[in-house]
């Protein structure tokens, strides 16, 4: 019967403070990475306005481009001849 009191007083007084350490070492993360998955929800949404105004910016390039790939290619064509 000694020993059964033993061993509760061991599990009481090391096994659970142990438990509750290594459960605090893994929750504290958890809730760091959650706060920072918020935070880039919050933000991230704030981005898309900015990417379709960009892309339309973007097919009015390619579009000067091919535009602008004719001459430049006869210019290019002219100088290697020189």
């Amino acid at each position: 019967m000694t020993l059964w009191w033993i061993g509760n007083l061991i599990l009481i007084g090391v096994v659970i403070p142990v438990v509750v350490a290594i459960l605090l070492q893994v929750l504290t993360p958890i809730f760091q990475i959650r706060q920072y998955a918020e935070d880039i929800t919050e933000h991230g949404a704030k981005f898309s306005p900015h990417i379709q105004e960009a892309t339309g910016e973007l097919l009015k390039t390619r579009d000067l481009v091919k535009t602008a790939a004719g001459p430049l290619g006869r210019y290019v064509n002219a100088i290697d001849r020189v």
